[in-house]
């Protein structure tokens, strides 16, 4: 015969909910002091962080705008010494970096100043200086990855070029920046004498991104690359 679970009286649970409740208020009772220590020092920290923003941060990162902009131009017109070390009168991309380092501002002149130790051919602070740069846009990181990866073929570093090919090509999966990569990290592979690889991107060029410059004339490529296998 099957055992019947008892059930609770109204009265019960009426009475077992009342515990529950004087227990909570008795902890607190008890515990007031801290908890309202704890309650003042939550406000204190938020408080605090939204007037650090506010106050501090806003205004900063104001100036830094203001800042970039006269490095921004420079950059533009492939004075890159200039936009870097600044002109006297305005500062240089390396000098917001150091000067603005907690802004928005400083993150960006950490892409411009990569950018134009590249030109410059100074490839080791090109690629110290793009590592450093963080982006929220897919595009512009794989950007700043191919940009890493010419810089270590520049110094001959075949197996990190590479990486960072391959990093740009498949951060963005779009037909303007993934086949740019996917086919230089096919010669680089090409360089090294690792033909199959280098087959198996330049087809995937072909089959991913039909539509891309880099695919009008893959196929003679990849009739090079398959004479060597």
């Amino acid at each position: 015969m099957a055992k019947h679970k008892k059930q609770e009286t109204p009265e019960l649970g009426i009475q077992s909910v009342e515990n529950a409740l004087s227990k909570t208020e008795r902890y607190i009772e008890e515990n007031q002091k801290s908890l309202t220590i704890i309650v003042l020092a939550i406000i204190v920290v938020v408080g605090g962080y939204i007037g650090y923003k506010r106050l501090y941060l806003a205004p900063v990162e104001h100036e830094a705008q203001s800042q970039l902009f006269m490095a921004e131009k420079y950059f533009e017109k492939d004075s890159f010494n200039l936009a870097l070390m600044g002109d006297g009168s305005n500062l240089g991309f390396l000098d917001i970096i150091d000067e603005y380092s907690i802004t928005k501002s400083a993150n960006l002149a950490n892409y411009y100043a990569g950018i134009s130790y590249l030109h410059m051919g100074d490839f080791e602070n090109a690629i110290e200086y793009l590592k450093k740069f963080e982006a929220n846009d897919k595009i512009v990181s794989s950007v700043a990855f191919g940009a890493i990866a010419d810089a270590y073929v520049e110094l001959g570093e075949y197996d990190e070029a590479i990486t960072f090919f391959t990093k740009a090509a498949n951060n963005s999966k779009n037909n303007f920046t993934a086949p740019i990569y996917l086919k230089k990290a096919g010669l680089v592979y090409e360089e090294l004498d690792e033909y199959k690889k280098a087959l198996d991107a330049y087809k995937k060029i072909q089959k991913d991104y039909p539509k891309s410059t880099e695919a009008r004339d893959i196929e003679k490529y990849i009739e090079a690359v398959e004479l060597k296998l």
